[in-house]
């Protein structure tokens, strides 16, 4: 059994080999892909000088506080101004200022007799005051968004700004998952006797549409030593990038999944992690032709495959893409955690913000059980407890990964 570091190291040396594709993507349907170029603006933003605000333009004399209105400009229709110190012209939220303009009065802070405007008693203006100045947001030829961004809304407006109606993003990785267990039955029946329900299956596709990444449906298998292999060696025959398997990965007498991936010439880099959930892990790789097929053999129990597919696949997905997901904070504990063994745990809790004391907080949940996913299902983190660490006295400050 191997620590979560030495478990974490090795997966991300491995996925280093993984060859990533790029295609070109029409920007809409980019959203929530991963950026495969930098994007470089082909023009300064703004273009020009503009006024930040409804109001006035003025050349800025610390001594004068009336001018005389000679004109008008609103966005996207300029008119070229001359402008004293004593006269202005009347601008619009976004209107490209006359060239002489040094600041800008908000509409509020004067008098306007229509011909007249006055500085109403008391307000005091500076030069500069709300002008965005050209290129003040980017520079032409700066760059606008960095490649191996996750692409979200904010992220199509800066390129829709440098006129990208298309880009290149990644390929979406192509992840199977084969859910086993004669217990099993889908989700469309009434369990009965000892059967139950197979939400891995669903839990897992749904992580994996979730990264924005291109599932597989394997369905169920039985424990069926042969029908485990059968399915087993079409989904690493296939042009899938990663396989998921879930149960069957423990000590059980019917647990054959790690017999199976040996015979079919699965390199094992490690079986078992020093983790809680989710010790029964297993990673390794297939040579298929040309590429790697990544294998993740997952518990069968629902929270440690979950667990496992934050901590172990979407982590190192991620990490490939160089995508900084800024998920782990800190907060501090509702009330003591006590744990009996030398794992690394990572427990459910939910975390929140404490108005009174000002304070981010978290709090573990009641039921920690591996099968407990609808309870899980009320968490929004987990809380990480080390391995040498047995206790963690209430109002300590814990880490959280958010999930």
């Amino acid at each position: 059994m191997i620590s979560f570091d030495e478990a974490n190291k090795i997966i991300s040396a491995e996925l280093n080999n993984l060859k990533t594709k790029t295609t070109e993507s029409k920007l809409l349907e980019s959203l929530n892909c991963i950026l495969a170029e930098d994007i470089i603006s082909d023009i300064n933003l703004p273009p020009f000088n503009s006024s930040a605000m409804d109001g006035f333009a003025i050349k800025y004399s610390k001594e004068i506080t009336k001018w005389e209105m000679i004109g008008e400009i609103s966005a996207g229709n300029y008119k070229s101004f001359k402008l004293s110190n004593t006269n202005t012209v009347r601008i619009m939220t976004g209107g490209k200022l006359p060239d002489d303009c040094t600041a800008v009065i908000p509409v509020e802070d004067v008098i306007d007799n229509g011909s007249l405007i006055e500085l109403k008693n008391s307000v005091l203006i500076k030069p500069g005051q709300n002008i965005r100045k050209l290129g003040e947001d980017l520079k032409q030829d700066q760059v606008a968004v960095q490649k191996n961004t996750l692409l979200s809304s904010k992220h199509i407006s800066a390129l829709a700004t440098c006129g990208k109606n298309k880009v290149k993003v990644y390929d979406k990785l192509k992840i199977a998952v084969l859910v086993t267990g004669d217990e099993l039955v889908d989700i469309d029946k009434i369990p009965t006797g000892d059967k139950i329900r197979g939400s891995n299956l669903y839990s897992l596709l749904a992580l994996i549409k979730e990264m924005n990444m291109t599932p597989v449906n394997l369905g169920f298998v039985s424990d069926i030593k042969s029908e485990q292999e059968r399915k087993i060696k079409t989904a690493l025959e296939s042009d899938i990038n990663i396989l998921l398997t879930t149960g069957g990965v423990s000590v059980g007498k019917f647990d054959y999944i790690p017999e199976i991936f040996k015979k079919l010439g699965v390199q094992i880099k490690f079986h078992k992690v020093n983790v809680k959930p989710g010790k029964p892990l297993i990673f390794g790789t297939f040579k298929n032709k040309d590429k790697v097929v990544f294998v993740f053999g997952l518990p069968g129990n629902p929270v440690s495959s979950f667990v496992d597919f934050i901590l172990f696949v979407k982590a190192h997905i991620y990490k490939l893409f160089k995508i900084d997901e800024q998920n782990s904070i800190k907060a501090d504990l509702s009330e003591s955690i006590k744990k009996v063994d030398n794992k690394k745990h990572f427990m459910r809790g939910i975390y929140g913000y404490n108005s009174d004391s000002s304070k981010y907080f978290v709090e573990k949940l009641v039921s920690q059980s591996s099968g407990n996913m609808v309870g899980a299902g009320r968490a929004n983190c987990l809380i990480v407890v080390d391995e040498t660490t047995r206790s963690v006295a209430k109002g300590e400050e814990v880490e959280c990964i958010m999930i």
